[in-house]
């Protein structure tokens, strides 16, 4: 019986992908380069290592705040810190989020001098970083 459900499950499942122009060739989580009406957001949380100074702190976010100015891949940028009540930031403090047309644009920046210089300005004074990457309605 079970073996008979298990094929099942296969002949829909391909049924399902091919209905879908999914072909074994396509990456499993691979998106669009660009998709019209959506934006590529960048987010970037820290937890910065305790002895960090505040002028330290300050250099990291002056840096990071500084990258629109460098790189014209970027359009929009927002920081701030965590005032959540939940307790479930797991030590991280701060976030960034930039935005950008497409991948091209993340990727540009991902590969900028500009960027470069501020991880060098940063990677000595986190503890733990998270990025994640999402598109989002313009």
């Amino acid at each position: 019986m079970f073996k008979i459900l298990f094929a099942c499950g296969l002949i829909l499942g391909g049924a399902l992908m091919v209905a879908n122009g999914i072909t074994a060739e396509d990456p499993p989580a691979k998106q669009p380069a660009s998709r019209p009406g959506k934006a590529l957001r960048h987010v970037v949380m820290y937890q910065f290592k305790t002895d960090i100074t505040p002028v330290q702190l300050r250099e990291v976010i002056d840096a990071f705040a500084g990258l629109p100015k460098k790189i014209d891949a970027i359009r929009g940028f927002e920081m701030g810190t965590n005032v959540s009540p939940e307790g479930k930031s797991e030590g991280l403090t701060h976030i960034f989020v930039v935005t950008f047309a497409d991948e091209a644009g993340r990727d540009a920046y991902l590969k900028h001098p500009a960027h470069d210089a501020y991880v060098a300005v940063v990677k000595d004074r986190r503890e733990k970083v998270v990025v994640f990457d999402y598109w989002a309605d313009k």
